[in-house]
């Protein structure tokens, strides 16, 4: 499998404000992270490379552990919080995003992280998570993205392609999938990536650039189900992936393939007369037709472009990195300084605006 690298620092930390651990105190490893819990996933099952891969990530945050906060919502993913030996919370189905920025907000001194799956974040939780995005609450969103129902034993969700069969489709599925990442792009993301469970190091990138960020984001993870969806992304996990991974590096030309006589990819991404883009052969279109990718770009009109090159849950080719990496103000960031500004006034004009609320527009006098 090809290993993509990316250099690709954070705008601003969104971990800022979080306690650190001190230059005298001893330096933390991943065992410092890892709970004394059984780790209980089918074996091959995905989510022991994204648990390895986060355990051994946190130390590098320099976070006090009673400082960082795991919230998930219901299925094989939200047994994340029980094995790492930070705080945490198994919560209610779907509403992870809604239990989080209620934490976000009440307490800046923590580092907030949800972990769902496509079926918790995206079916019953949908309005929950579209509504974290668009506020750019500052927590990190984790979306493991199997293509089915895994804890419940194999039902189609969201995201599985049409025509799948399942137990619960025994003739295929007649739904049309949600993109996670179109989605998220829609909901005014400000940080949207996606990545492989599998990558360990590409997986580790995106992630430090997601903490780094201040505000929502959201990272699609594809992971396997080797029980219910087994060789799900297995274009972009086999041997051969050079033609199937679109590696996204800010500032760079989004070429992939087989390496030309420049040791560049043959392909690259080109827009189309539509507006969208498309797939090229460099040598047909010239390296200057290439586009350039440019995360920080406000607009998010060509990263939503590029994400429906994997429309409609067909899986050949996939744009794989940081979508989009923007600045914009955070709710909870303002709902903190809405409260400081009322708590900074006299008693007296804390009284006066409070009478002004209520005897102000429309009163009724009830006899």
């Amino acid at each position: 499998m090809t290993s993509i690298d990316l250099p690709f620092p954070g705008l601003h930390s969104g971990i800022e404000r979080v306690p650190r651990v001190g230059d005298d105190e001893p330096a933390q490893t991943g065992k410092d992270f890892t709970s004394d819990q059984e780790v209980r996933w089918c074996p091959g099952c995905g989510d022991y490379a994204v648990l390895k891969a986060v355990q051994g990530f946190l130390p590098d945050l320099g976070l006090r552990r009673e400082n960082i906060v795991f919230v998930s919502g219901i299925g094989c993913s939200s047994r994340f919080p029980y094995y790492l030996d930070t705080y945490g919370m198994h919560s209610i189905h779907g509403r992870a995003p809604a239990i989080a920025t209620g934490l976000a907000t009440a307490r800046e001194d923590l580092s907030v992280w949800v972990v769902t799956g496509d079926g918790d974040a995206l079916s019953i939780g949908g309005n929950h998570l579209i509504h974290a995005l668009r506020r750019n609450v500052n927590m990190t969103i984790l979306l493991f993205n199997n293509r089915i129902y895994g804890l419940t034993k194999g039902q189609y969700s969201p995201t599985s392609e049409p025509g799948k069969v399942t137990k619960s489709t025994p003739v295929g599925s007649i739904d049309h999938p949600f993109n996670p990442v179109s989605l998220a792009l829609g909901a005014e993301g400000s940080f949207v990536a996606r990545t492989i469970d599998s990558d360990r190091k590409h997986l580790t990138s995106v992630l430090s650039a997601a903490a780094a960020h201040r505000g929502t984001s959201f990272v699609e993870i594809y992971q396997n189900c080797p029980i219910f969806n087994d060789g799900a992304f297995e274009a972009v996990k086999g041997r051969d992936t050079e033609d199937a991974i679109i590696p996204l590096v800010h500032g760079e030309p989004i070429r992939f393939g087989t390496p030309d006589g420049s040791g560049l990819g043959s392909k690259g991404l080109i827009r189309d007369a539509g507006g969208g883009v498309k797939v090229a052969e460099v040598a047909e279109v010239g390296a200057d037709a290439i586009i350039v990718h440019d995360a920080y770009q406000a607009d998010p009109t060509l990263a939503f472009a590029m994400s429906r090159l994997t429309d409609a849950g067909h899986l050949h080719q996939a744009p794989i990195g940081i979508f989009r990496q923007v600045e914009r103000p955070t709710y909870d960031d303002q709902a903190r300084a809405q409260v400081s500004s009322a708590q900074a006034l006299v008693d007296e004009e804390r009284e006066a605006q409070l009478a002004s609320l209520i005897g102000g527009g429309d009163t009724w006098t009830v006899v």
